[in-house]
């Protein structure tokens, strides 16, 4: 009697559907890039049969930056294509639509993909349960209390799961190329210091002992409210050792972020000192408390 060969279909993603996947999450990723996310363990220039056949069709573009590198986007037809993709349901990102927008947004996105790429990589190394797309950029929560801003945007948001001893963690992450000034920089900590406070008034009602059991905004989102991590560049080690200082001398001095760091780990690194050694290596600084270095599970 002959048994019959049962054959099911693949589960995992080819790697062209995760490339396209990544290029519309992150909005622009440079080859190197891609190669890193998607096939680290080949060759770089294997990543162009990728590549190719999907600007062949017309579902990806690229700029060329300084230094000739090519930094790809979805073309309009991509967007059309990913649009319904389950991993992508609930972005919101401006679209990028040209090579010119594409050069004006190159320094602050793909600065935010290397340090991505710190973790992931450190991930690999360990074992522990880190994707590509477990880092989402630019995650934007409604707030109306912001001292005239309307909206918290994060640089993005991480999901990261260590497996010894297993334990899960989030992070609001905020990219810093030193080219805001360090007051600035330092008062987004105000920001998220009234996120993490706010509950909103539900409609005609006030005062109420069921106002009091309100849900806090943050909690709609998470189980824990994320902890945040300032990651720095661009400047001199003693402009960023500066910031840094100025980054604990505002949470020190302004009572909501004082009582925000009680509750929330605040840390902030210098992104040549995550890819040189890792984010677990103490290279980052508490932005509470002692100042001795550490690394960013132990903030």
């Amino acid at each position: 009697m002959t048994t019959a060969i049962m054959f099911q279909p693949a589960t995992a993603d080819t790697h062209a559907h995760q490339a396209l996947a990544l290029i519309a999450q992150h909005r622009l990723l440079t080859s190197t890039q891609i190669h890193q996310l998607v096939t680290p363990n080949s060759p770089p220039r294997k990543i162009h049969k990728v590549l190719v056949p999907l600007r062949e069709q017309g579902l990806i573009t690229h700029a060329v930056l300084p230094g000739r590198l090519q930094a790809h986007f979805l073309t309009p037809a991509g967007h059309h294509t990913v649009a319904d993709w389950p991993e992508l349901r609930g972005r919101t990102a401006t679209p990028i639509h040209s090579p010119e927008a594409a050069s004006l947004r190159a320094a602050h996105i793909l600065t935010g993909v290397r340090a991505h790429l710190a973790f992931l990589t450190a991930a690999r190394a360990r074992g522990d349960e880190y994707q590509p797309l477990d880092w989402v950029p630019e995650v934007t929560h409604r707030l109306p209390d912001t001292a005239g801003e309307d909206r918290l945007i994060a640089d993005a948001v991480f999901h990261y799961t260590a497996t010894g001893p297993r334990r899960q963690y989030r992070a609001f992450v905020e990219i810093d190329r030193a080219t805001m000034s360090s007051e600035r920089l330092a008062r987004k900590l105000i920001t998220y210091a009234r996120f993490h406070d706010y509950t909103p008034q539900p409609a005609g009602r006030r005062g109420t002992v069921a106002d009091q059991a309100a849900v806090l905004a943050w909690q709609r989102s998470y189980p824990r409210f994320p902890r945040i991590l300032f990651i720095l560049t661009g400047a001199s080690r003693t402009t960023l050792t500066n910031r840094i200082a100025d980054l604990r001398r505002m949470t020190a001095d302004h009572d909501l972020v004082t009582r925000l760091s009680a509750h929330v780990p605040l840390g902030a690194a210098v992104l040549e000192d995550l890819e040189a050694h890792g984010p677990q290596a103490k290279v980052w600084t508490p932005l509470a408390g002692s100042s001795e270095p550490r690394g960013w599970t132990q903030l």
